[in-house]
């Protein structure tokens, strides 16, 4: 059957759309066609041995057989894996009780051919079909219609369905992309996945397995399928694939059925909290899981894989932030990876291939440390990722975002092995004649050969136009609406790369750089007045209630609330209704306020004993080294003693951050000094300094497989950080969790920075004519307004 005629048979089924029309909505008419067009097929099928089933059916009606052996014995009689045990048709259901017929009909299928009918909500539809007078005449239409195996093979037959699938999701518009990857998607993906084992798949009796996780209406496993027919109609793909939404699952399971598949290998549920193919290895995997979708509903058994199953369960690598689960996808699909076999030559024998697409996040969202870069460095420190490509936006019906195709693989040819391959085809495509949903651009045949061509080959191609690959695209036409410049503006020409870099380029080390606390301390009046009030979150509050009742108050009762309850609830209500009511109830206790006063009172007395010393109230101490043993010595004087929290509030009601102040010394240190790593030598001494936690940053240092962390580390730090900060040192204490070396290990794919291509902006002569055509025109304009 050629492309014509499958395209025609599928036009000539969804021609009941004109029956339809007017009684359904557009995005209705699947759900009709659909399951008639699988019930008809199916019944064409089993139209030879219907009589021996049925006379089967009959013989076993009085014996008390198990439910399971009667299926077998059933089965057997049909030849296939499903059967009807009813003595109707579609062309035997008369017209008068049709609806009954056909649904006790339906209801003599085999369970796995009935769920499907089930999960299309069959009966529903023809209840509606039948209200609007409209079901006898779409039987009769189906009835009419040959399917047969004689007329249409099994591979015929699915790539009719298959079109049926594609206008029901063009008719869906908006909502199908939820279910259903663009063909030309799916085609490119499947050919990148596929390619490799082309020699292997000519061969004969060549069985492999293909797996979706989440399968949709199956438009990934048929093109997997078609793929091999095509190369080796003798050859058997083997489908697998769990899909969550039951209308979907129920095209896929029906599209597999009429392709004579075995449809049990196809489930229903959730296959990241609930994979219904644990032990299952596969040959190839494709997959189109959905963009930033939350996995919160099922974090709980997620989190608990991860934590008790580790790398022997699918999530041991680490998991991404719970607003996107696509990344859950990408490890789900590698824990069902075939174990690879390492050949003399080098090469690699077995193992699998995965095509997976994914938005932008996964390539660069979550710092060092983090579940997605945790992710990503598993994938690549085991050299599983072959390459990425750059898709066009607008190429999904749902969203017009970036997406990319990432292909993996654990049999890397040996000029693959720790490289990755990232391709840019943003700007391979076409514009549709008519956009559905979001779907505005489509990928021609001849961009899917050169990326394909690329990928396959391995190659390297720097930025070249597309004119120059005979694929240049007819230019967007945008609206003469509006002024125009005087000057055409140059764009860019569109162009296709190639680049091919080392598994460690994408990798760093982030390390912690940290800077001395300097700070100024100074006992004056206005600070001691600060002491009056509590820390955050009580310091406004408390101030604004002061300014409100202090007058109010005698010295011995000071902070008391109990005639003023009321009224103070109300300021706090209006201004401060952050707090919640035990702080409102410490904020309105005598008790605070008094310890505030105490505290105000020591820190005077305290000021009395400095006297005319660096840090009190005449002269300002820029050495709080010094000045804490001055304090101490000020406060022995004083005859009064701060606790723990005092002293905390007093340190900070005293002190300032002045860069120019000394660093203030955390410990001394017994051992040589390392200054690169926050042991300095300082006064004779060799000393630890207390962080300034605002000053701290972190540094990414690409990773070099030639040097040793320590040199890598110390040497960028000594060219990239001590020339701008020579007080600064490398935080020694955080280390990577896997490796144990100073610095956390962290990967990204910047893939927009390594096709980046600088546009210069246009010349100042363009823009001043510009300005001065434009200047020009409103002075005309203005004139005839005048005139």
């Amino acid at each position: 059957m050629t492309n014509t005629n499958f395209s025609q048979t599928a036009a000539f089924i969804w021609s009941v759309a004109d029956l339809l029309r007017g009684d359904f909505k557009q995005s209705q008419y699947g759900r009709v066609i659909l399951p008639f067009t699988l019930l008809r097929r199916l019944e064409c099928v089993l139209a030879e041995t219907k009589d021996a089933v049925v006379a089967k059916y009959d013989e076993f009606q009085t014996n008390t057989l198990p439910e399971e052996s009667l299926e077998m014995l059933l089965q057997h009689a049909s030849g296939l894996t499903f059967y009807n045990t009813s003595k109707m048709d579609l062309g035997k259901l008369g017209q008068n009780d049709i609806k009954a017929n056909l649904e006790s009909y339906v209801q003599a299928f085999s369970p796995d051919a009935r769920e499907i009918f089930d999960h299309f909500k069959f009966s529903e539809f023809i209840g509606l079909l039948e209200d609007a007078n409209l079901l006898y005449k779409v039987v009769k239409k189906f009835a009419t219609t040959d399917l047969s195996p004689k007329a249409i093979s099994n591979y015929e037959m699915g790539l009719v369905f298959e079109e049926l699938i594609r206008r029901f999701a063009e008719s869906s518009n908006e909502t199908a992309g939820e279910h259903f990857t663009p063909r030309d998607i799916v085609r490119l993906t499947t050919s990148l996945v596929l390619m490799k084992d082309d020699e292997v798949l000519v061969k004969d009796g060549i069985i492999r397995t293909i797996y979706d996780p989440t399968a949709g209406t199956g438009g990934f496993l048929s093109a997997g399928m078609e793929y091999v027919h095509e190369l080796n109609p003798k050859a058997v793909l083997c489908p697998f694939g769990q899909e969550l939404n039951p209308e979907s699952y129920a095209i896929c399971k029906g599209d597999m059925l009429i392709k004579g598949q075995d449809v049990s290998r196809i489930k229903l549920g959730n296959t990241l909290s609930n994979d219904q193919l644990p032990l299952d290895k596969f040959d190839y995997m494709l997959s189109n899981p959905p963009f930033g979708v939350d996995w919160k509903k099922i974090e709980g058994e997620i989190i608990d894989e991860h934590i008790q199953k580790g790398f022997s369960g699918r999530f041991g690598p680490g998991l991404p932030r719970v607003s996107d689960g696509s990344l859950l996808f990408l490890l789900h699909l590698i824990s069902k990876m075939r174990n690879n076999h390492n050949n003399v030559d080098d090469s690699v024998s077995h193992g699998s291939r995965i095509g997976i697409i994914l938005n932008g996040s996964p390539l660069f969202t979550g710092g060092a440390g983090s579940g997605e870069s945790e992710i990503r460095r598993y994938i690549l420190e085991a050299d599983l990722l072959e390459g990425i490509i750059a898709l066009p936006t607008d190429m999904f019906y749902n969203t017009g975002i970036a997406t990319y195709i990432w292909i993996l693989s654990n049999k890397k040819a040996p000029e693959r092995k720790g490289k990755v391959q990232l391709i840019d085809g943003t700007n391979l495509c076409g514009k549709m004649r008519k956009s559905l949903g979001s779907k505005r651009n489509m990928l021609g045949e001849d961009d899917i050969k050169l990326i394909t061509q690329i990928f396959g080959n391995f190659e390297v191609v720097t930025a070249t136009p597309l004119k120059e690959l005979g694929l240049e695209k007819a230019t967007e036409q945008k609206s003469n609406r509006g002024r125009q410049t005087a000057t055409t503006k140059t764009e860019a020409p569109k162009t296709f790369a190639s680049k091919i870099f080392n598994n460690t380029d994408f990798g760093y080390r982030r390390l912690t750089i940290e800077r001395p606390l300097r700070i100024s301390a100074q006992v004056t009046d206005e600070a001691i007045a600060t002491l009056r009030f509590a820390p955050k979150p009580f310091n406004a509050p408390m101030e604004r209630l002061y300014e409100e009742f202090a007058s109010q108050w005698q010295d011995n009762t000071y902070g008391d609330f109990s005639e003023l309850e009321a009224d103070a609830r109300g300021i706090i209500k209006a201004e401060f209704a952050e707090l919640k009511e035990k702080q409102i109830k410490d904020l309105l206790d005598s008790k605070l306020w008094q310890a505030q006063r105490t505290l105000m009172e020591k820190a005077q007395q305290i000021q009395m004993a400095l006297g005319m010393q660096a840090g009190g109230k005449m002269l300002v101490s820029n050495d709080f080294n010094q000045f804490q043993l001055t304090l101490k010595e000020a406060i022995k004087t004083a005859g009064v003693k701060l606790d723990k929290k005092e002293n905390k509030q007093f340190i900070d009601a005293f002190t300032t951050k002045n860069p120019d102040a000394e660093p203030v010394v955390k410990k001394v240190l017994k051992k040589a000094p390392q200054p690169l790593y926050g042991a300095f030598e300082y006064k004779g001494k060799v000393v630890e300094f207390e962080q300034d936690g605002e000053l701290r940053d972190n540094e990414n240092v690409p990773l070099n497989p030639a040097l040793s962390n320590s040199d890598l580390i110390e040497n960028y730090f000594k060219t990239e950080v001590l020339p701008h900060v020579n007080d600064a040192w490398i935080n020694a204490d955080k280390r990577d969790s896997k490796d144990g070396e100073v610095g956390i290990v962290g990967y990204e794919i910047p893939f927009n920075r390594h096709f980046y291509v600088y546009q210069p902006p246009r010349p100042l002569e363009e823009i001043d004519a510009d300005l001065d055509a434009v200047s020009a025109e409103i002075m005309k304009l203005l004139q005839e307004v005048h005139s």
